[in-house]
C-alpha cells in the first residue's frame, strides 16, 4: 500500500474518533432544508475538521440506483472516465465531460490527508481532459456510438453551442471553437474568450443566455474561506457574464464559495444556481443553497452566510455583509450539489415544473449527505415545497462505501432525464416506469 493509502487510513481512524466525540456532544441537528431552514449555531471544528467519504467501490454487474416511485432507470452509456458534465446538441449528440480534480501541493497536513482520502473515494486523479460523443441511433434508451468529440483539454466542465460555436469551459478558461452541424469531432484550435486561476473549486459550468447574445460561467474559490488572503481570490466566488459580440466579460454576481450548475427559470427568465457553503462549522452550518441571482448581487462569501450570518474565523467587512442576500432555498448541509436543469412538467410521470439537482455527496460530515438527484418544486419562478428524491442508492447503507456519485444532470434527448455518474463512470437516464 501507498503511503498516501496509509495516511488515509492513519486519518480515517483519527477521524472516527473526532466524529464519536461530536455525537457524544449532543443530538444531531436536523437536516437544513427548505426556503426557511432552521440552520444550527456554528460550532468550529478547530485543527480537526470532520473528514468522512466512503471509498469508491463503483456498480456491480446489474446493479442499479433507486429510481423514486413511477420512474425507471437505465444506464445510457457505462465505461466512462470521470463524466462529470452533460451536453445535448439539437440533433440529439449527447456530450459528456471527462475530467478530475488533480492534486495540487498540499497547504497543509490536514490538506493533505484530504488529498488522501479524496483519492481513495475516486474523487482525485489524473483528469482524462475529454470531451466523448454518445449516440443513441435506434432509440432504445441506450447510446451504441461512442467517440473523442474533443481531446487535450484542460479539466473541461461546461459546455454550450451557440450558434455554429462551440464553448468549453476549461478550467484556465473559457475556448470558443468552431463546430459545424452533425460533426463526430472537433480538432480545429479554439479563441480563448477569458482566463481563470485554476486550481482550488476547479469546475467551471457555462450557460448560454436565452437569446444567445451572452454566456455564464461558475467559477468557484481557491480555499474554504479565503485563509490564503483575499488576494490570491480575486476574481473567484463568482458568477460571469461573457459578451460574445463584443467579446468583453465582467463579474454578474459575487460571493458565491463554489457556484456549480447554472439554470434558467423560463417563466420568468431568471438566472439559478447551485452553491457550495464553506466547511468547519458542523454537520448543517451552513447548508449548500438553490437561489436565483441577480445582477450585481452578494451573497456572502467569505464573510457571512445565510444572509447576514458572520463567520467569526474571517477578518470582517462589514460593508459587504450589509449587502449580503439570503439564498432561495437550503439544500442540506456539505450535499456538495453541483448539477443543476430545469425540469418542465410531465418530464417525468407526477413531477411538476421545478429544478432537478445532482448532489455529490458529502466528505467533511458525521452523517454522510447527498449522493442522490433530488428535485425541487416550483411555482411563480419560486420554489414551492419539499424536495423530492429522484435517484437514490449511490451510498452503500453502513455509509463505508460509495457506488456512485451524481454530478451533472440534464434533458435527454428523448425527453429523459440524464445524470452523470463519476464515481460509476456510467451516464444514467431516468424516465416513467410505464
Amino acid at each position: 500500500m501507498s503511503f498516501s493509502g496509509v495516511f488515509a487510513r492513519l486519518v480515517a481512524l483519527i477521524g472516527g474518533a473526532a466524529l464519536l466525540w461530536r455525537r457524544l456532544q449532543g443530538k444531531p441537528p436536523e437536516a437544513a432544508w427548505g426556503s426557511a431552514p432552521q440552520i444550527p449555531q456554528a460550532r468550529p471544528q478547530g485543527a480537526i475538521p470532520t473528514l468522512k467519504m466512503p471509498t469508491a467501490r463503483g456498480w456491480a454487474g446489474g446493479q442499479l440506483p433507486q429510481a423514486a416511485p413511477g420512474l425507471k432507470v437505465n444506464a445510457f452509456a457505462t465505461g466512462l472516465d470521470h463524466p462529470r458534465w452533460i451536453d445535448v446538441l439539437p440533433n440529439g449528440d449527447v456530450l459528456v465531460a471527462e475530467s478530475t480534480q488533480i492534486a495540487g501541493r498540499p497547504r497543509s497536513v490536514f490538506h493533505y490527508a484530504m488529498q488522501a482520502t479524496m483519492q481513495r473515494a475516486d474523487a482525485l486523479g489524473v483528469s482524462a481532459n475529454r470531451i466523448t460523443l454518445l449516440r443513441d441511433r435506434d432509440g432504445d434508451g441506450v447510446a451504441e456510438t461512442r467517440g473523442a468529440f474533443m481531446e487535450g483539454l484542460s479539466q473541461p466542465f461546461g459546455m454550450a453551442l451557440v450558434g455554429d460555436t462551440f464553448y468549453v469551459g476549461n478550467t484556465d478558461g473559457v475556448v470558443a471553437f468552431p463546430y459545424s452541424h452533425g460533426a463526430d469531432r472537433i480538432k480545429a484550435p479554439g479563441r480563448k474568450l477569458v482566463e481563470f486561476k485554476p486550481g482550488g473549486h476547479w469546475t467551471r459550468s457555462l450557460l448560454p443566455s436565452p437569446d444567445g447574445r451572452k454566456l455564464y460561467a461558475g467559477v468557484g474559490s481557491l480555499t474554504n474561506i479565503g485563509e490564503m488572503g483575499m488576494e490570491v481570490e480575486e476574481g473567484r466566488a463568482a458568477i460571469y457574464e461573457l459578451d460574445l459580440a463584443g467579446g468583453s466579460s465582467r463579474i454578474f454576481a459575487g460571493g458565491l464559495r463554489n457556484a456549480v450548475g447554472l439554470a434558467w427559470e423560463p417563466n420568468t427568465c431568471v438566472l439559478w444556481t447551485v452553491v457550495n457553503e464553506r466547511d468547519g462549522l458542523g454537520d448543517e452550518t451552513p447548508p449548500d443553497y438553490l437561489t436565483s441571482v441577480r445582477d450585481g448581487g452578494f451573497y456572502g462569501w467569505p464573510y457571512c452566510y445565510w444572509g447576514k450570518t458572520v463567520d467569526d474565523r474571517v477578518p470582517q467587512d462589514p460593508a459587504l455583509v450589509a449587502r449580503a442576500i439570503t439564498p432561495d432555498y437550503a439544500l442540506g448541509g456539505h450535499t456538495a450539489s453541483l448539477g443543476l436543469c430545469w425540469m418542465p412538467a410531465g418530464t417525468l410521470p407526477g413531477f411538476p415544473d421545478g429544478m432537478a439537482i445532482g448532489q455529490h455527496g458529502s466528505w467533511n460530515r458525521s452523517t454522510l449527505s447527498g449522493y442522490k438527484v433530488v428535485f425541487v418544486p416550483f411555482e411563480n419562478g419560486r420554489p414551492s415545497g419539499p424536495a423530492r428524491d429522484i435517484l437514490s442508492g449511490f451510498l452503500a447503507p453502513d455509509e463505508r462505501e460509495s457506488y456512485g456519485r451524481p454530478v451533472g444532470v440534464t434533458l435527454g434527448p428523448d425527453g429523459s432525464l440524464l445524470v452523470a455518474d463519476d464515481v460509476g463512470d456510467v451516464i444514467w437516464r431516468v424516465t416513467g416506469a410505464g
